[in-house]
């Protein structure tokens, strides 16, 4: 698995959005389907 390196503000947004124990990998997969189901209902949106 590649290595990412993150700046410290992102860390602490990422922490202001985890919830219960939640993992960073958890959390980026959860982040990464909202994106895409945005970006595909905004593509789909002038059909």
């Amino acid at each position: 698995m590649p290595l990412t390196e993150l700046e410290e503000e992102t860390v602490e947004r990422l922490d202001a959005l985890r919830v219960d124990d939640e993992s960073y990998d958890e959390l980026v997969t959860e982040l990464i389907n909202s994106y895409e189901a945005n970006e595909y209902t905004l593509f789909h949106a002038g059909d």
